[in-house]
């Protein structure tokens, strides 16, 4: 996908809006700081930074699973209410944990740590292709209705890297749905650190690169009443862009905010967002679009890769 250039903006870098508002919560920028980690020593330092610098920027923050504490209630890496008292917290469980232990505990979750919106994630290809992985993965719908009409907070369903269809986007319209994150192909494959860490099941050297790209299930979403964040992939401003100009209202990234912390800390992760942030304004600026409802019917040229997507 290109963006077509607009030469005469007839704009301010200083007048461009980047609020958009996601899962009842009004963000000051389209972005999440996506689930990565959880249940572990090391993700209380990490999702606390985050968090914090979500907080700052006023930017929503995902937490990785929380299956952990659904066997302790005291794992680590869950508690960051404190110091990001206004921000979008997300929590996350697993469709098929959901499904286990029913909406009452999943609620119990939200109360203990205070989530403002919770994902239900899919991952039929991360779990199927483990030795000890899910197989069963019927009652998926049931069970996320369940959790709309049950729990306290939005309910967000989210694959995980192989991206949402036409189809599975509207079996979920249809069952009372507001909220998806497409999560596509094309950063990083779960089921390839599934392979990577279980060498001896050649399934997932297999279906490694399975999936629909992260533009493309946002093409599948387009025609659907779905408020999507696109994650997948999304490295920089230009690419958080592209997604809102393929109709999301904001884009997840997890990998490069954690290289950045990993190479320079919370500060480090805060430099790399700033930079994010003002690569979306610039294009906004370079393709005349004041705020992203102006981004999402901004000119642009699909490619036929990209465009056999369209349903």
């Amino acid at each position: 996908m290109e963006f077509v250039h607009n030469a005469l903006p007839e704009l301010s870098l200083n007048d461009i809006n980047l609020g958009t508002n996601w899962a009842g919560k009004q963000l000051k920028a389209p972005i999440i700081i996506a689930a990565m980690t959880g249940g572990i020593g090391k993700a209380e330092e990490i999702n606390r930074d985050l968090a914090q610098i979500a907080c700052e920027l006023g930017l929503g923050f995902g937490f990785g699973s929380m299956r952990p504490l659904l066997l302790d209630s005291a794992a680590l890496g869950y508690q960051v209410r404190d110091i990001a008292p206004d921000t979008l917290i997300i929590g996350n469980i697993g469709v098929v944990q959901a499904r286990e232990v029913g909406a009452a505990k999943v609620q119990s979750l939200v109360d203990q740590t205070g989530v403002g919106a919770m994902v239900v994630h899919l991952n039929p290809s991360m779990e199927v292709v483990q030795f000890e992985g899910d197989v069963d993965f019927r009652g998926g719908l049931s069970t996320i209705e369940s959790l709309i009409s049950k729990l306290s907070v939005p309910v967000i369903v989210k694959e995980t890297g192989c991206g949402l269809s036409h189809n599975v986007g509207k079996r979920l319209v249809d069952i009372g749905v507001q909220f998806v994150d497409c999560s596509g192909a094309g950063g990083t494959s779960w089921v390839g650190v599934e392979a990577l860490r279980d060498r001896a099941d050649s399934a997932g050297d297999t279906f490694w690169d399975w999936g629909i790209p992260t533009a493309g299930s946002l093409l599948q979403l387009s025609p659907l009443p779905l408020k999507v964040c696109a994650t997948g992939g999304i490295k920089n401003g230009l690419d958080v862009a592209r997604s809102l100009a393929l109709g999301a209202s904001c884009a997840g990234i997890a990998r490069p905010v954690l290289q950045a912390w990993v190479s320079g800390g919370k500060d480090m992760a805060r430099e790399y967002l700033l930079r994010v942030i003002r690569e979306v304004k610039i294009a906004m600026l370079l393709t005349g679009s004041r705020d992203v409802l102006a981004l999402q019917n901004s000119s642009t040229i699909i490619g036929k890769e990209l465009s056999k997507w369209t349903p």
